[in-house]
């Protein structure tokens, strides 16, 4: 059973993103975006994985979409947001999508979630802290250099959920690892000066409560997104004040 379960979780966090095509903004085609927000409005792009698109939930239930919620509610116009993201990425699987899209636009702010998948996979740290690294300087760029307008969200614990406790591994290992991760990803985040919101902790109220996790049981639910929304939206409300 241990072996099934370890399939079944690994095929969740790998596999391609399987939204509706009216989801353009996580089709795995990454279509070049040319054009600038409209005048007063203001432009936002997501880069991660499965947790940034919102896997197993509605696409105004994902955090990027809640988060444009929140900032609308404050009377901050906020385009639709341009996610480049997709389950089961790793740092350079996102790398290599990001050169070929070939983004030409600039974004009024952008967010980084990346690195579970490099965790998942047993990936050397040393090499995802070089990716990573290299990735948030990317992010940054998007920005026109404004490193104020840059947000990393850290690596939820996937082990506390259902499938995590049913995966044949040990989830106090699981948890040492992510936080191994997100210690790499915090330190390189505030060495250069970037935002860093740290979600992991409550992550781990999943263990308890499932109203946190979704209908796949791997990830989190819309109640879940909607609270690291609502921890980002004053840091992105300041930025762009």
């Amino acid at each position: 059973m241990k072996v099934l379960f370890t399939a079944i979780l690994f095929s969740l966090l790998t596999s391609a993103c399987t939204k509706e095509k009216s989801m353009s903004s996580t089709d795995q085609t990454l279509p070049i975006i040319t054009k600038p927000a409209s005048s007063g409005t203001r432009s936002y792009l997501a880069l991660g994985d499965s947790y940034t698109i919102g896997e197993s939930v509605a696409q105004q239930e994902s955090f990027p979409f809640q988060l444009q919620s929140l900032l609308k509610a404050q009377n901050i116009a906020v385009s639709a947001p341009k996610i480049i993201a997709t389950t089961g990425w790793t740092t350079d699987e996102l790398q290599s999508a990001l050169k070929q899209t070939n983004l030409t636009s600039k974004y009024d702010f952008v967010t980084l979630l990346i690195g579970v998948n490099n965790q998942y996979r047993g990936y050397p740290i040393d090499t995802y802290k070089q990716e990573f690294a290299a990735l948030l300087q990317t992010a940054i760029a998007f920005t026109g250099g404004r490193k104020d307008r840059v947000f990393v969200v850290s690596i939820p614990d996937w082990g506390v959920t259902p499938f995590g406790k049913s995966s044949g591994r040990d989830i106090k290992i699981i948890a040492q690892e992510i936080d191994a991760f997100n210690a790499a990803n915090q330190e390189i985040t505030l060495t250069a000066g970037v935002s860093y919101t740290n979600i992991t902790p409550a992550s781990r109220n999943a263990a308890t409560d499932l109203g946190l996790v979704a209908k796949d049981g791997l990830h989190p639910s819309g109640k879940m997104y909607a609270s690291w929304a609502t921890e980002l939206s004053p840091k992105v409300l300041k930025a762009l004040d």
